[in-house]
Formats: structure tokens, C-alpha cells, sequence
């Protein structure tokens, strides 16, 4: 591609694309494909000049041939990108803002005043209309305070004050419906499906595929606890769906044969096969836009507590107004009254300010589902980690396999590896890689597989039946033995390791060690969440005592459980809240899903179990724990902004009332003034709450 630089310094270089025009769509692409280059830190393509700003490290040439391969025709977008991207959006909203402006100002310039007053005139029924229709449904509300200005203004053949007033007015709700749009769609994309690779049935085998090679009409297996990544019919099997990203239900729907299943729900129990009906991404993303427009979830209490706030002072503003026309008999004092209002700002800056959190929230790969989570966060006291796959790093590896069977130990890593790769936990993985590692491929060699949550997997192979799982599941739930003569060599079992279990017809067959290293950062944001207001931090964790011991004493937390099951670690979350604390849970497995539902905040690591995401409030991506107190920092800027703004209002607003009852200024000031101070408040809320140098920092 042939470009040419326009400026540069440092790090930073300004590139113009030599073409004529540029699509939005290639705009995109041309975003993509810099986004994902390994030295670049941040881009930004603008479409209308086919310009593109670039942010990089390392050598300036390396960037530069970067750039000069890209081809439009041999980049691979995935279209949910370029069908969602917002682009188009922005520019639309953009062009309506400078359309009103240039409108408004060449009306003033252009337009005779009878005609200008005309059109004010006409235009105020719309305004008129709301606020008697908000009346007859027995509400006093803002529209009625809107209806009553305008209406007063027009009425004295004040038309300037009038087209101010429904200007300024117009302004801020497109600039509303924009941040709120925007805001919307960043958070949807956020949460649209990522699904790589799916089971699909052929010759009567589970193969594993991508899932862009599906087709309308194949057979795909989901197990328990993955993501349903198509709508369709099932075919065969039995399951409990989560289905409340879709319908907001907090009970599982059960799903057999005939029955429909969405993208996106999560199978919590059981199996299905889907026949697929629709491989498009798009109707996942409308579902979820309208669940989000459409959710109480999306607000936070202090927002909720706003907009009650904003429509309560209403009828005290008419009843103000009023007092000061009988005290002065100065319509002119009134007015001025009328023309101020709190609740205009209150209702416009407050969501916009949680919006663009969640939306700036998703520039560090944080995906926020609700104002109200970043509430909970801010006025956390208590945080709870999970430590496999989330204090520890999210790939542990096999150190080592021991037989206790007599066995060959690649054989018996085989046949855990075939049970393990059905299901979506850290460990899991690590058997599944090994065994890929020392190319041990296999058939499935099992009957139907049975999950038991937090315990292991247990199953037949041919007549002999076979489970892996935890000590307790294999040793205590399944009464497993040692093979006599192997005593020793089981107490020999290195310490320092996790372990995994196998046990054929109810008799150890080899035990499994797996590293699992600290996560280098964990300390730190340990550190730094304390010194950001978390007051206690806990691990809990299904190790025993002697790992967990180790893990809590290097990470540097308050309290630390070992040996724990998935509902010890919901009893002590609704323990804490008994206490009247604030509680974040912090998991990646199935097992943390009962935790992640009971805290107030719910954060699952991105590559950890679908069903961990899908019931979380809130997830950061898996490669820096440093994202939990970006969270925690951007969840307390917001709430001091948030409070900032509640003293602006009050005390900017009640000195212009009082300036106009003292008569120091105009009606027609004083409603510039506030609905300026309206806009600048607004403005200043959608701002991103921490620096700018952070975004681009992190890749």
C-alpha cells in the first residue's frame, strides 16, 4: 500500500493512504490489520481524510513494512468487526451536531426575525406537547418544566429565549443519544460471542473444528459448561441452558430433543446436539444490544438515584417560580426561576458519565455488563481469587506423569487427555497440551462422559470404568484404592505440585503433576488494590493446605481457604455481605460460578470457562491481573466524578437562581448559563477518567 507521512515524532507517525476516497469499511479493515500488528500500541483510521495516526515501539522500519503489505483483498476480518464497528455511527451523529450548529447560526444570519420567530413558535408545540402529555399521565417531570419555560418565553414574544432554550435542549439530547448509543455498541461488541473452535459430529465421531467451517444444517456437540455458539434445533441429548444474557432468567432452562437453543447461552448441565440453523453473528449482537437498552442492569443505584432526584425537584422549581411571581410580581424574576433547573443536568450527566466508564473500560479489555457493577466495585471492601488459572498463570503445564498400574506412562496420559479435552478448566488444558506435545493422538475411546463440578470426570472405557479428578473425588466420593506395594511411592509424590488423579476400575492407575506458577504481577495488585481501598483480600481454592499455604504466602493475601467446594466459597461471599460488606469475586472455572453470582461484583478471566464469563457482571482479558486495578481505579474515578458532579449542579444552578431573583441577570442568561453549564458538565463526563497514556501503554 502506498502512503505518505505527514508528520512524525517518537513513537508517533501521522500517515495519509494514497486513494482517493476510503469506505468505512476499509477504514476498518485497515484499523484491524494495524491493531493487530505485535510493535503497534494504538491506531486511529479517520475515513474522511484516509488518514491514519499510529502508535508504536521498537523500529520505526519494522512499522513502516508493516505497513506497506497491507492489501485490502488479503486481509481477514471477521465481519461481526466490520458489521459492529460504530464507525458509521460516529460519523452520522458527528455530521447531525455540525449540522445543527451550521444551521442554527445561519439561520441567525440569514432569516428575517418575523420568519425566525415563525419557525421558534412552531417549533415549541413539540416542546408544549410532551409536557402536556406528561401531565395527563399524572406526572410532573422534566418535560413539564421544559413545556413550562418554553411555553412562558413565547407567550411573552421572548422568541430569543425560547430558540436558546430548544436549542441547547436539542443539543444535549443528541449528544445523550450519541454517548448512549456508542456506549451501547462498544459494550455489545464487547460481549459478542469469541467462539474458536466447536465439536461437530461426523461418521458418528466428535471432531473438533473451526467454527467459522460451520454451515446451517451440521451437527455440533456442546458440553456442560460451554457456550452454545449458534442458534439451532436439538437433535439428541439433555441439558439445563443458562439463558440470562438473552431473557435476564436466573434459573436454567431445561433443553431435550425439538427444543430451541440460542447463541450465547451457556449448557450448565448435561449435553446437547444442535442442528444449526444460522451461523451469522449479527442476530447475537441485536439480541444483546436490546438486553443492555433494555436492562435495569445497565444502571447503577446512584444513576437510579439521580434520575428520581431530577424529577422530585421539578414540582419544587414550579412551586419556586411561583413564589417569587407573588412575593415580586416580577414575571421577569420568575422566569428566571423557570429557566434554571436541576434536573436537566442531573438526568443527562449522570448516565453519560457511566456509559463512557464502561466504554473506556473496554479500551483496557475490561467488559463491563452494568453501571451498577462498577458501583460495587468502587465500594468493595472485600475481594475473593479464586487461585488455579487466576493467581496462577492460566496455562499450567505436566511436569511429570507417574504410573501406579504398571502401564506406559504416555499411554495413561492418552487416556486422560481423551477424557480431559471435553471440558474447560486450566488443568484440563495442560493434560490436553501434554499429551499434543508428545503427539499422542486418539479416537474417542469412552462411553458418555460424566462432569461432577470441582470434583473430576468419571466415565468407561471399553468394560473398565475410569475417573480423574481431586483426591477427595477419587480417594473419599469414589473409594478408589492404592495398588498394594505402591504405598511408598505415593508418599513419595513431589510435594510442590498440583495433582491429578486416575484411577481404572477403582485402583489408582497414575497420578498426574502439574506445575502451576504464580503469576509474576499477582503480588503487586495485591498491593495495589489495598492501597486503592480493598481493605481484605482472600484466596480460596480447591488445593490442599500445604499448596494453598505456599500460593497465599508469596501473593501476600489477608485470608486464604484451602480444600474448599464451590458452595463453601457462595457461603462465604453471603457471609460477607451479612457483615454489610461489598464483595468481588475474582474466577475462571465452572466451579467459581456459584461465587461469581452471589458477590456483588462478578469477574471472570476471559479465557477461563464460558460459563464463568457468561454469569460474571465483569471480564478481564487473561494476560494481566494489572487489569483488576485498572477496574478499581476507573470504578472510584467514576464515583468522585460522579459526586463532583451532584456539588457543580446543585451549587452552579442555585447561585443562578438566586442572581435572578436579586435581578443581577435576564431570564435569557440565565438560561444560557444553565443549559451551557449542562452541556460542560456533560462533555466533561464523557472524558476518559485515566490517562491517556496508560491506554496506549498496554497492548
Amino acid at each position: 500500500m502506498k502512503f505518505i507521512i505527514k508528520h512524525e515524532i517518537r513513537g508517533r507517525m501521522r500517515i495519509h493512504i494514497c486513494q482517493q476516497t476510503m469506505s468505512f469499511r476499509q477504514a476498518d479493515m485497515l484499523l484491524y490489520y494495524l491493531q493487530a500488528q505485535d510493535k503497534v500500541t494504538g491506531a486511529k483510521v479517520y475515513e474522511r481524510t484516509a488518514d491514519a495516526v499510529i502508535y508504536y515501539q521498537g523500529s520505526r522500519e519494522n512499522v513502516m513494512e508493516r505497513i506497506k503489505a497491507f492489501r485490502y483483498d488479503r486481509v481477514e476480518v471477521p465481519e461481526e468487526v466490520l458489521d459492529n464497528s460504530g464507525r458509521e455511527l460516529n460519523t452520522g451523529y458527528r455530521e447531525k451536531l455540525i449540522g445543527k450548529v451550521v444551521m442554527r447560526f445561519m439561520g441567525k444570519i440569514f432569516l428575517p426575525v418575523p420568519i425566525r420567530n415563525v419557525y421558534t413558535a412552531w417549533k415549541s408545540i413539540g416542546y408544549i406537547y410532551q409536557g402536556i402529555r406528561c401531565l395527563m399521565k399524572g406526572k410532573i417531570e422534566v418535560p413539564v418544566l421544559d413545556a413550562a419555560a418554553i411555553g412562558v418565553s413565547v407567550l411573552r414574544r421572548d422568541m430569543a429565549t425560547a430558540s436558546s432554550t430548544m436549542f441547547l435542549l436539542g443539543i444535549g439530547e443528541l449528544l445523550e443519544e450519541w454517548t448512549h448509543k456508542k456506549s451501547v455498541d462498544d459494550l455489545a461488541r464487547s460481549l459478542a460471542l469469541n467462539v474458536n473452535k466447536v465439536w461437530i459430529k461426523r461418521d458418528g465421531q466428535e471432531v473438533l473444528c473451526q467454527a467459522k467451517e460451520i454451515c446451517p444444517g451440521d451437527h455440533i456437540v456442546v458440553h456442560m459448561g460451554n457456550v452454545i455458539p449458534f442458534d439451532g434445533d436439538v437433535t439428541e441429548g439433555e441439558a439445563m441452558v443458562n439463558q440470562s444474557s438473552l431473557t435476564g432468567e436466573s434459573v436454567p432452562v431445561r433443553k431435550a430433543a425439538d427444543s430451541y437453543v440460542y447463541a450465547g447461552t451457556v449448557v450448565e448441565e448435561g449435553e446437547l446436539t444442535i442442528k444449526v440453523q444460522s451461523v451469522s453473528g449479527s442476530t447475537k449482537f441485536e439480541k444483546i444490544v436490546r438486553m443492555i437498552e433494555d436492562s435495569e442492569k445497565l444502571k447503577s443505584g446512584i444513576e437510579g438515584k439521580a434520575e428520581h432526584l431530577a424529577d422530585r425537584l421539578v414540582p419544587y422549581t414550579l412551586v419556586g417560580t411561583g413564589l417569587v411571581y407573588i412575593l415580586t410580581r416580577n414575571v421577569t424574576k420568575a422566569l428566571s426561576v423557570l429557566m434554571v433547573d436541576f434536573s436537566c443536568a442531573l438526568k443527562l450527566a449522570m448516565p453519560i458519565a457511566v456509559l463512557s466508564a464502561i466504554r473506556e473500560a473496554a479500551t483496557y479489555g475490561i467488559t463491563v455488563k452494568g453501571g451498577k457493577y462498577l458501583e460495587a466495585a468502587s465500594e468493595a471492601e472485600t475481594i475473593v481469587f479464586d487461585k488455579t488459572g487466576t493467581l496462577t498463570k492460566a496455562k499450567p503445564e505436566v511436569v511429570d506423569v507417574i504410573s501406579f498400574d504398571g502401564r506406559d506412562t504416555d499411554e495413561l496420559l492418552r487416556i486422560a487427555a481423551c477424557l480431559e479435552e471435553h471440558f474447560p478448566h486450566s488443568m484440563a488444558k495442560a493434560v490436553v497440551d501434554a499429551a499434543r506435545k508428545r503427539n499422542l493422538e486418539h479416537e474417542e475411546m469412552h462411553s458418555k462422559v460424566n462432569y461432577v463440578v470441582a470434583h473430576g470426570i468419571a466415565t468407561h472405557i471399553g468394560e473398565s470404568k475410569a475417573i480423574i479428578g481431586s483426591y477427595h473425588f477419587v480417594f473419599e466420593d469414589e473409594g478408589c484404592q492404592i495398588p498394594e506395594g505402591m504405598e511408598d511411592r505415593f508418599k513419595d509424590i513431589p510435594e510442590e505440585h498440583s495433582h491429578l488423579y486416575l484411577a481404572i476400575d477403582d485402583h489408582l492407575a497414575a497420578v498426574i503433576c502439574i506445575e502451576d506458577p504464580l503469576r509474576e504481577e499477582a503480588p503487586e495488585v495485591i498491593r495495589c488494590l489495598k492501597e486503592n481501598g480493598i481493605e481484605k483480600v482472600v484466596m480460596m481454592t480447591g488445593d490442599n493446605e500445604r499448596t494453598a499455604r505456599a500460593i497465599a504466602k508469596k501473593v501476600g493475601v489477608d485470608q486464604y481457604y484451602s480444600e474448599v467446594l464451590p458452595e463453601d466459597k457462595a457461603s462465604f461471599i453471603e457471609e460477607e455481605k451479612k457483615l454489610g460488606h461489598k464483595v468481588v469475586m475474582i474466577g475462571d472455572g465452572i466451579n467459581d460460578s456459584p461465587a461469581l453470582s452471589a458477590a456483588d461484583a462478578g469477574v471472570a478471566i476471559s479465557d477461563g470457562a464460558e460459563i464463568a464469563r457468561e454469569i460474571a457482571d465483569i471480564t478481564i482479558a487473561a494476560d494481566d491481573l494489572h487489569e483488576i486495578v485498572t477496574l478499581k481505579k476507573l470504578s472510584n474515578c467514576l464515583m468522585r466524578r460522579i459526586h463532583a458532579n451532584y456539588r457543580l449542579i446543585v451549587g452552579f444552578n442555585t447561585v443562578l437562581i438566586l442572581l435572578g431573583i436579586s435581578g443581577v441577570i435576564a431570564p435569557t442568561t440565565s438560561a444560557l448559563l444553565h443549559n451551557t453549564s449542562t452541556l460542560a458538565i456533560s462533555l466533561k463526563s464523557m472524558q476518559y477518567e485515566l490517562p491517556r497514556k496508560e491506554r496506549f501503554d498496554r497492548k
